[in-house]
């Protein structure tokens, strides 16, 4: 472990989560914040405070009242609101489905790669309109996360003795209806072991904000491939996301203290200077 920060100055962190997320959540010197980007309204106000005395910035990723669509989401405002309000990492949550036997409700999920099986989203901050950054970051996605943040997940949900995989891939559908089991099948050959309708194109983003960015999924149910498990229906999914909440707040909590506890001043320089040197423009 590096040099402790004593005062956890280095570091903010944003939190993305589903709707409902911050309720509960003990946040010190409480503020409520709204930000303007160039690239339009984040879903949400953004709540700012401490947790553990660490600074953290929380938004809902579907609004608190869960009435975005996940196309609809505002990915690139999010991450950019992030970026603007100073943070150095994002810990992002989602729900997800499991394609895997092996993978079941209730489960947590580190994952380490991703498949973007989406369409209709705007995909970079670099896309020549008025107002978005000069040129175009052609930005690789090995490793899809940050790696150190990624293992103080997978840490702080084996403190808690979770049942938790530090590894899976996700593949993100456009939604918002579910897949069919030819699709299911299909995703389960491709190596997909999970399916989220958010973490795409949000990890990319994040990634070409030069933000230290990792995702934990919580496994709300089995898809429909999985003959042995009545296929689940929205009411069923959102009780059993906020039957573990405690347990997913836990998670973050232990996370930021953790986060809280290195020194970052290194991985933060080079995910900056990743975005740096894979970025042109005509006057290079």
């Amino acid at each position: 472990m590096g040099e402790p920060l004593t005062d956890s100055k280095e570091v903010k962190i944003g939190i993305i989560g589903e709707s409902g997320l911050d309720t509960p959540l003990a946040l010190n010197d409480r503020k409520e914040c709204a930000v303007c980007t160039p690239f339009g309204k984040p879903s949400d106000i953004i709540i700012e405070g401490d947790i553990e005395n660490v600074k953290c910035a929380l938004l809902s990723r579907s609004g608190r009242l869960h009435d975005i669509m996940p196309s609809n989401v505002n990915y690139r405002a999010n991450i950019w609101a992030m970026r603007k309000l100073g943070c150095t990492h994002i810990l992002a949550t989602n729900t997800v489905s499991s394609l895997r036997d092996y993978i079941h409700q209730g489960d947590v999920v580190v994952p380490h790669d991703i498949i973007d099986n989406t369409t209709k989203r705007e995909q970079t901050f670099y896309d020549g309109a008025v107002g978005s950054p000069f040129g175009v970051c052609h930005l690789p996605m090995y490793p899809v996360f940050c790696e150190r943040t990624r293992n103080q997940l997978v840490r702080a949900a084996n403190l808690l003795e979770i049942a938790t995989h530090s590894k899976g891939t996700v593949i993100t559908l456009e939604g918002p209806r579910y897949s069919t089991i030819a699709e299911n099948n299909l995703f389960r050959s491709w190596g997909a072991d999970l399916l989220s309708m958010t973490l795409c194109p949000e990890a990319a983003l994040a990634k070409e904000a030069g933000i230290l960015y990792a995702s934990f999924c919580f496994v709300t149910n089995k898809e429909c491939w999985c003959v042995n498990q009545q296929v689940a229906n929205t009411h069923e999914i959102i009780y059993a996301f906020k039957k573990k909440l405690d347990k997913i707040q836990n998670i973050l909590i232990n996370t930021i203290k953790g986060i809280s506890q290195e020194n970052w001043s290194e991985e933060i320089l080079k995910a900056k200077m990743l975005v740096c040197s894979n970025f042109s423009n005509r006057n290079q």
